[in-house]
């Protein structure tokens, strides 16, 4: 007996349920819950997802008994309709549509009205009575098969469309006339063989496979690669296939289509949200080529339809206890379902359901912290425009996405790429995108279309982005060719800055300032929710008082990585160092450092009085001391000047400090061995600003970290320094400073000699920049030539800079914190790498017992909710529901 592949559902009874969006993907998993709850579904069946690996492995053949297995459920499905696929007289049309587990809007192919042909025209013109909806319906087939199975460039069957309707002086495909119509078909038939070579297939069944191979073939489509890979989605889960009795939205006014959400996807309302078109079929809604109207305006037109939606949709939000995207059509007057998936929303609309779920009580709120995926809280904390200003409003369109962005205005995909990689903030304005234009949209900083509607492709491709987009902004004419756009008079060239506000769905001419989002409200209460639940302590990386104040609001729980050579930089002080530097004794070193000594000690100060006796970890002086010099002539020369030295002299103490690999070189804790006059004058300046502070009344907690350590002698030696300095400073000052010595693991020898190592260390601190250099023996800032070309080609599964690589890397943590902990049981293991603000690094770091992580200020709300939902995840078993 072959393996199941195909799984039926029809006529209140369905093989598959909702828990299966692994095998059926989410949309078969949908139908099949729909069906077995008995609402109105059109009969099909799902191709699984298992197909599609064998699928492509086999030389895009099916696997045995695959096709026989849909044969027999479309023989079903013909039974219950009372149709036959292919017959002249009573012929049964489907739909073919993707169906992955993980929502991917728009990326992948969807064909319409197939089984219509030149012998089953009849049919459904003698069943329907309307001559005019079976020549659309052919059409539209031709069109979607002709592009999505044959690769026809669209806009061949689109210029012919615009140039009749251009002809005959009407804007919409509802004017046509059947004679019209009747051309069109005849037309596009001619275009498809002039392409293809051959005549469009009558057989139904050439018909059907082709469609099938297509939504298949998509999977691995450029758009749907891109996007997998912007949302972090595995390339190898594949895609199912529906297959589906077609319902039709477009046979007159009694008839319509439809996308809705149960509750506002953009701020979270809990009121019905929807849009629609009459007479029209789904792609025409999803592709925004007519302005939809809102779905309450149903209830004046067809009633009793608007009814029954309102129904469903309420019963199947008390089912799944989570707001839901919906399609539906309307046939005459009586209303199908096609899809229920978890909806996609904004951060602010995905806390406010949360929330609101917990207060009506369908959920707890456990659940309410695992529905809300980490990376989102980028989104929620989005700068706004400064109310402050004077604008210069241009247009105004939907709020499609929230959020305020500023950029040059550029009119293609590939331009906003090619600008952003040249560092260039972009704003991509389009007259409705489509999903080529995926990569486009995810380097700009936001999306301004002409077209569409909240549902269309700009709108949930940028709200799943975490992007600010307006849409179906009426008032732009966009000249795409021209590279322009016009609005009430005013022309906006390509370069030219505006300032879009998702929000409200105001576009603005000009670069405006924004500010700082704040915390409170919705994401203030669901935070402490969060930190309910949380085990793992969350510090962040800060340099200054202000870093540390963003830190603490963002809730913060102490300085995890504090870089003092960021300090050196400053003006006022350089100076002071590149004097150290260019002194030829210990005695000319020490005299430079003297002048730095009271700057250091007032950027401490101003740190610990921020903190208010939460731990600040403060790492030791780490870059080689040839990045604090100049290196051109003309920079060489000023310095030289300014100092009274020779630039002879300059440039022989930059040859003396040049290395070939500086990662590797001179720099970290054998800089504190060789120089350890430097590291003393830091330790000096860190201990009397905690003493001082003391005296003051202000609790300091410093936790003093000796950088690049790959030998228990070298921290040895550099721990009994500081403790003789700090003790000193301690006693002097009449005061008790509560404060550790510890190290960064960031070399691989460390790691394997954890043990050795912990017998001199308070604490633990994994640098996971370096550490994922060292151990991939890898440049971070020459892997760029080549890491994105291992990720699209599946050498590694991400960037290792990016997420933690837990097979390597991951592994050398591990065995670090196991080795320390023998020693030390109660070690204290943190990490302060970027790593620490990223989602499935955090969940790593808890699941090896680490005491916290430390990362960016504005990235800490993500690292709780990661470290919160990874508690929940251990203790009880439960998962999110994913909206990707």
């Amino acid at each position: 007996m072959s393996k199941k592949y195909v799984y039926f559902f029809g006529a209140g009874k369905a093989d598959g349920s909702g828990d299966m969006k692994d095998l059926l993907g989410g949309k078969g998993a949908g139908l099949a819950e729909m069906t077995n709850l008995g609402i109105p579904v059109p009969p099909g069946f799902t191709i699984t997802t298992e197909t599609c690996a064998p699928y492509f492995a086999n030389n895009n053949q099916y696997p045995e008994g695959m096709w026989d297995q849909a044969m027999d459920s479309l023989r079903r499905v013909e039974v219950i309709m009372n149709l036959k696929f292919g017959d002249p007289q009573r012929p049964l049309l489907v739909s073919v549509r993707s169906g992955a587990k993980f929502s991917m809007p728009g990326m992948m192919d969807t064909v319409l009205n197939l089984g219509i042909n030149d012998q089953t025209l009849g049919g459904v013109i003698a069943m329907s009575g309307n001559e005019w909806f079976a020549y659309d319906a052919y059409r539209r087939f031709i069109t979607m098969y002709g592009s999505i199975c044959k690769n026809v460039n669209r806009n061949k069957f689109e210029h012919q469309l615009e140039h009749k309707k251009t002809k005959r002086g009407i804007k919409h495909d509802t004017e046509f006339t059947v004679d019209e119509l009747k051309e069109l078909v005849a037309e596009f038939k001619v275009t498809y063989k002039n392409e293809t070579g051959t005549a469009f297939p009558q057989d139904v069944y050439e018909q059907l496979k082709g469609a099938i191979n297509a939504v298949f073939d998509s999977w691995n489509g450029d758009r749907a690669i891109t996007y997998r890979k912007i949302n972090q989605i595995s390339h190898d889960l594949g895609t199912a296939v529906n297959v589906q009795t077609m319902v039709f939205g477009n046979m007159g006014n009694t008839s319509g289509t439809g996308v809705a959400f149960t509750r506002n996807p953009s701020t979270g309302e809990h009121k019905f949200f929807g849009e629609c078109l009459i007479n029209a079929q789904g792609e025409d809604v999803v592709a925004g080529i007519r302005t939809p109207m809102h779905v309450d305006e149903l209830a004046k037109d067809m009633p009793e339809a608007y009814n029954d939606l309102l129904a469903i949709y309420q019963r199947l939000e008390d089912h799944y206890k989570d707001m839901l995207d919906l399609e539906f059509t309307i046939q005459e007057k009586k209303l199908f379902m096609l899809q229920t998936r978890v909806g996609k929303r904004t951060a602010a609309a995905a806390l406010k359901i949360a929330m609101d779920l917990v207060a009506e009580g369908k959920i707890d709120k456990q659940t309410a912290v695992l529905r809300v995926e980490p990376p989102q809280l980028d989104q929620f904390l989005h700068p706004m425009i400064d109310p402050k200003m004077k604008l210069t409003k241009l247009a105004k369109g939907l709020p499609a996405s929230p959020g305020a962005a500023v950029g040059k205005a550029v009119f293609t995909a590939k331009d906003a790429e090619e600008w952003a990689a040249k560092g260039e903030k972009v704003l991509l304005v389009r007259l409705e995108t489509s999903p080529e234009d995926i990569g486009g949209m995810h380097a700009a900083q936001g999306i301004l279309t002409a077209r569409g509607g909240m549902t269309s492709h700009a709108a949930v491709v940028a709200r799943g982005m975490g992007k600010p987009c307006v849409a179906g902004c009426g008032d732009l004419a966009v000249d795409a060719d021209g590279k322009k756009f016009t609005a009430k008079g005013t022309t906006v060239k390509e370069g030219e800055w505006i300032t879009i506000n998702g929000s409200t769905g105001e576009v603005i001419l000009g670069e405006t300032k924004l500010i700082e989002p704040q915390i409170s409200g919705d994401f203030a209460t669901f935070m402490t929710w969060v930190d309910e639940f949380r085990e793992m302590g969350v510090r962040a990386n800060a340099d200054s008082p202000h870093d540390a104040e963003v830190a603490i609001k963002f809730g913060a729980e102490g300085i995890g990585l504090c870089r003092t050579e960021h300090m050196f930089f400053e003006p006022d002080r350089i100076k002071a160092v590149r004097e150290m530097i260019l002194s030829d004794d210990e005695a000319g070193r020490r005299k430079a450092l003297a002048k730095i000594l009271p700057m250091q000690k007032e950027d401490f100060k101003g740190i610990f009085k921020v903190m208010a006796g939460k731990p600040v970890t403060i790492r030791l002086l780490d870059p080689p001391l040839h990045e604090f010099l100049p290196h051109t002539d003309e920079d060489i020369n000023a310095l030289a000047k300014e100092m009274g030295v020779t630039s002879a002299k300059l440039h022989a103490k930059n040859d003396s400090l040049h290395e070939f690999n500086p990662m590797l070189g001179h720099r970290g804790c054998r800089l504190g061995i060789t120089y350890p006059e430097i590291y003393e004058i830091q330790v000096r300046a860190i201990m009397e600003a905690a003493v001082e502070l003391k005296k003051a009344g202000v609790d300091a907690k410093p936790e003093i970290m000796i950088p690049l350590v790959a030998l228990r002698e070298e921290l040895r030696i550099l721990r009994d320094m500081t403790v003789k300095i700090a003790d000193e400073i301690v006693k002097a000052g009449g005061v008790a400073v509560d404060y550790t010595v510890g190290t960064m693991i960031e070399l691989p020898r460390a790691a394997i000699n954890a043990d050795k190592i912990a017998e001199v260390a308070d604490f633990f601190s994994f640098g996971t920049n370096d550490l994922t250099q060292t151990t991939f023996g890898l440049s971070r800032d020459d892997a760029g030539m080549f890491l994105p070309f291992y990720v699209d080609k599946k050498v590694l599964p991400e960037d290792p800079f990016v997420s933690i690589d837990i097979d390597g890397v991951g592994q050398l943590i591990k065995i670090g914190i196991d080795k320390g902990r023998s020693v030390k049981p109660k070690l204290k293991v943190g990490i302060c790498g970027e790593h620490g603000g990223e989602a499935k690094s955090v969940e790593f770091c808890f699941s090896v017992g680490m005491n916290y992580v430390s990362c960016s200020p504005y990235r800490v709300p993500l690292a709780r909710l990661a470290a919160a939902q990874a508690s929940l995840k251990k203790n009880t078993g439960k998962v999110g529901t994913t909206t990707k």
